[in-house]
């Protein structure tokens, strides 16, 4: 083999060992920042969660909460008219 071509394999090799370690580091990166982002979306569906359930226990509660202000409201009123005829 001449000299140039072993020069020309010695660069290649070089640029190829500096890419592949770049490469495994990038790899390692983005392996990390995907465990992070599926923990957080895991966190994400969990409170979903709990405010749907908190949702559907303030919307079974709503009716009788209503119906309450509603008799609240009709004993006030009816409070207000004895107060003036009395």
């Amino acid at each position: 083999m001449d000299t140039a071509a072993e020069a020309l394999l010695v660069i290649v090799s070089s640029v190829l060992t500096v890419f592949l370690i770049v490469f495994i580091v990038a790899l390692v990166y983005i392996v990390s920042i995907l465990r992070h982002v599926r923990r957080i979306t895991e966190r994400a569906q969990h409170v979903a969660e709990s405010v749907e359930a908190a949702a559907a226990t303030f919307e079974r509660a709503a009716s009788p909460i209503a119906i309450l202000k509603v008799i609240g409201n009709i004993v006030e009123q009816a409070a207000k008219v004895r107060r003036r005829k009395g």
